[in-house]
């Protein structure tokens, strides 16, 4: 197993507990030469690289849009050239963006509100036309808020629960952006890399899209009130003002990858919270 990363936004010290079974090898995705070298002899492809969030892409969209456009695209050649089998695209829920339909469906209008949205859809397209034109195999997912263990807390453009939690645990107010009711979807990351396994493996599905969550629909304020439960005490709260391209609402149609991939929901949400802050717990007092 191959890992290729310039770890921008991750650490190598999480890939520490499988030294021996992997090989790490450091670049950068917008490097074509580099990401064609990491490919080479490679069955399948997991293309998780990005540079994630929202605010961040919203003040410096060129960025995002070298590393999540220009990056896949440097991936889909490699692995086009490589012979790979098949590409797994991260893809994210971000690109249904302003449509208010609920359920989120795979086929229903798209409607990107930020920069990274447009590069998340952008990117959806070439591997689609990769399998249409060059025949390579590829299968996209669009991701709904992934949370988890080792998820980091210190940076500007951090999740909101890996946030949350270090706030929670330094005794700081929980920034809020506009009135905490906004939903998502939040996902164990447990699930999602299920879903890869099975992307890259089921027959029969190259050239389609999967949304990937667990079902459920959890506010912001519903996230502070179970950290309030774990904590035994409240939480102080501070509102700020709406961030641009937030989408207000998201749940997830999960029926396409439990019919078509045999996705199932391994954990769920409750257990998944408890997991993470058991975990950020430990990881605060050491």
């Amino acid at each position: 197993m191959r890992v290729f990363d310039n770890f921008a936004t991750g650490l190598e010290s999480n890939l520490a507990p499988h030294a021996g079974r992997i090989e790490i090898v450091r670049g950068d995705l917008r490097d074509g030469d580099a990401v064609a070298g990491a490919t080479r002899g490679v069955t399948y492809v997991l293309h998780l690289g990005a540079l994630g969030s929202v605010p961040r892409s919203v003040e410096d969209p060129k960025t995002s849009n070298d590393v999540n456009i220009n990056g896949t695209l440097n991936v889909l050649v490699a692995a086009r050239d490589a012979g790979v089998q098949r590409v797994v695209f991260s893809s994210s829920s971000s690109v249904y963006g302003a449509n208010t339909e609920i359920p989120k469906r795979v086929g229903m209008a798209t409607d990107p509100v930020s920069p990274y949205a447009v590069t998340k859809q952008a990117a959806e397209s070439y591997t689609r036309v990769f399998w249409r034109v060059y025949g390579l195999e590829t299968v996209a997912l669009r991701y709904f808020n992934v949370f988890g263990e080792n998820q980091r807390p210190d940076s500007a453009y951090a999740a909101v629960i890996p946030k949350f939690m270090r706030w929670a645990m330094r005794g700081e107010a929980l920034e809020i952006h506009g009135d905490g009711l906004q939903s998502r979807d939040f996902t164990y990351v447990d699930n999602v890399v299920s879903a890869n396994l099975l992307a890259a493996t089921v027959d029969g599905v190259a050239g389609e899209v999967f949304n990937i969550a667990c079902g459920g629909s959890y506010t912001l304020i519903e996230i502070v009130e179970a950290l309030e439960r774990a904590l035994g005490r409240p939480l102080e709260r501070r509102h700020l003002e709406s961030r641009a391209g937030d989408v207000k609402k998201s749940l997830a149609d999960i029926g396409p990858a439990i019919d078509r991939l045999g996705y199932r929901v391994l954990v769920d949400f409750d257990s998944g919270l408890s997991r993470t802050w058991d975990s950020f717990r430990q990881r605060h007092a050491a």
